[in-house]
């Protein structure tokens, strides 16, 4: 019984750790992640249309519209903090 409330204890401390941190800081460094990710997409992007390869491209185009998506809501959520 201890240790099963000690696990609780636990995870939940663990939880709020992780909402703590995701404040500006965990937000500014998830933008900045986002950014290098649409700039390497670009690139392979641009790389798949030179080569011709217009599946691939298609793909990035997919990943681009989700990375912009995600920085989309990051942005939104710095700025409503």
């Amino acid at each position: 019984m201890k240790r099963t409330i000690a696990g609780l204890l636990l995870l939940l401390g663990m939880g709020s750790g992780t909402l703590l941190a995701q404040g500006g800081y965990g937000l500014r460094r998830d933008i900045r992640h986002d950014d290098r990710k649409i700039a390497h997409d670009r690139r392979e992007l641009r790389r798949d249309l030179r080569n011709g390869n217009y599946a691939a491209a298609r793909h990035e185009r997919r990943e681009l519209r989700r990375e912009y998506r995600d920085l989309r809501q990051d942005r939104r959520e710095l700025t409503g903090r």
